[in-house]
């Protein structure tokens, strides 16, 4: 038996990872990141620097961010303490899904994963205070190449749990473009998709 179960969403190519956990009275034990189940899962992909974020406060949203090509980064989400609203939206031009978001709760609790390919813009909102997000990147930061869409654009419609008046951005996350302006870079190819 697996130790992980993989779970599709609605856009077929982002992925719902379940490690299993082995508990007993001490506590439990799970493996977070096995490259054998993980390539059987995802396809090839070689992950190259792992990220933390801390937020203080409940209704802090971070996104939604990408990398444009020639340095495009597939990201791989999981919550080391507290929960997210994780949403992962398809840049690909020609993708039947081109425009479309799927959002997942993340939470330290459950110790769901959520894998975002390359060509998705990727964006989350803490349901809780003091949450902690750690995500694995395939490709390293490259400031010339970050880009970003306002996470409230009228046309993506993306049901966040939280109000406007809520949510807490940084001033850079303030001044993202609408997705009406963006020109894609990214294209959809079928063989790159995750199978």
């Amino acid at each position: 038996m697996s130790n992980l179960i993989v779970e599709r969403t609605d856009i077929s190519d982002v992925v719902l990872l379940k490690p299993r956990r082995f508990g007993d009275h001490r506590g439990w034990f799970t493996e977070t990141y096995n490259a054998r189940s993980f390539t059987q899962a995802l396809g090839s992909v070689v992950f190259v620097q792992d990220n933390q974020a801390f937020s203080a406060a409940k209704g802090t949203l971070r996104g939604l961010h990408f990398q444009r090509p020639p340095e495009p980064q597939a990201k791989l989400i999981r919550v080391l303490r507290g929960s997210i609203f994780d949403v992962a939206v398809d840049l690909r031009m020609g993708s039947p899904t081109y425009g479309r978001w799927v959002g997942e709760t993340l939470t330290a609790d459950g110790g769901e994963q959520l894998f975002v390919p390359r060509g998705f813009a990727h964006g989350y909102c803490t349901l809780e205070p003091d949450t902690e997000v750690a995500y694995k990147v395939d490709g390293f930061y490259a400031p010339e190449c970050d880009a970003g869409l306002a996470w409230n654009d009228p046309t993506l419609a993306i049901a966040w749990p939280i109000t406007p008046e809520e949510a807490i951005l940084s001033d850079k996350d303030k001044k993202l473009p609408a997705f009406a302006d963006f020109v894609s870079p990214f294209r959809y190819e079928l063989a790159a998709a995750v199978a």
